[in-house]
């Protein structure tokens, strides 16, 4: 089996509260893009001791291909409950981890779609989504993997109309790590009039006057390069940017198909038709 996990953008995020176990509540709207992994399993027919075999290529990190990674943690979620069969299984990793992309909650959600699929485990997509919710906030999303609001710690999904067809969408990635504790560490809360699912219903063009990131706030001070991105953006003409989750990738929304791969040569940026 081949599936091919995909990224996606946050189209606002606000941090409402923190909670008394450390978490925050957010709002956020998910939206999933065609910047994709690849993942693979076979089953193992030879005798061996494991469960499993893990390998990964591409972008590659710390602890990847260990039982650290959520697409094993996916695997062994399933397995304790139903007969899985031992397998090889092979990532090649192209959405950068630490880049507010959703990067490995998708896999590990693409993993279970992926297992349920193949050796017909009859799961619905609510007990799905109870499984990797135990992996992250934002593993559930991708499970439907349709435009969503968001809400409590971002796994509490609602579905919203919401259509970006036709438009560009150009992403920057510079090479910055940031993980979650770092963002929510300086991060202040919100008190919005409004909720986003009221402001996304604003022109596209409207956005930038009304939709915001709230981790902007305490992540573009640290890190001025991934703040001259989206100035960048917008000087290129993109009608709406911003910092995807908690960064650092940045993305830009355009009207028209824009090179922008020249202007950010030292960074990993991808182009796509919405």
């Amino acid at each position: 089996m081949l599936v091919f996990p995909n990224a996606k953008i946050n189209i606002g995020l606000r941090i409402l509260s923190k909670l008394p176990d450390g978490f925050h509540t957010i709002e956020t709207i998910f939206y999933p893009i065609r910047f994709c992994d690849a993942l693979e399993f076979v089953e193992i027919r030879e005798a061996i001791p494991e469960d499993y075999r893990f390998s990964v290529s591409g972008i590659t990190f710390d602890n990847c291909a260990s039982e650290n990674n959520l697409c094993i943690r996916a695997y062994r979620l399933l397995a304790n409950d139903h007969a899985l069969p031992k397998l090889n299984i092979h990532l090649h990793k192209i959405i950068p981890m630490g880049a507010g992309l959703g990067g490995g909650s998708s896999d590990a959600a693409r993993m279970v779609k992926a297992l349920n699929e193949t050796y017909k485990l009859n799961l619905s997509y609510a007990a799905m989504q109870e499984y990797v919710e135990k992996l992250g906030s934002d593993c559930a999303f991708f499970i439907g993997n349709k435009p969503a609001y968001a809400t409590g710690k971002g796994n509490v999904l609602s579905r919203i109309n919401l259509s970006l067809w036709g438009y560009y969408l150009a992403l920057v990635y510079p090479g910055i790590h940031i993980g979650t504790a770092e963002a929510y560490a300086n991060a202040t809360l919100s008190n919005p009039d409004k909720p986003l699912t009221e402001l996304i219903k604003e022109p596209v063009e409207e956005w930038k006057h009304c939709i915001i990131n709230d981790f902007e706030n305490s992540i573009f001070p640290k890190y001025p390069e991934i703040k001259a991105i989206k100035e960048k953006l917008y000087e290129l003409g993109a009608v709406y940017a911003s910092m995807s989750g908690s960064g650092s990738s940045v993305y830009g929304i355009f009207n028209d198909s824009i090179p922008v791969k020249q202007h950010f040569e030292s960074y990993l940026t991808w182009e796509c038709k919405l």
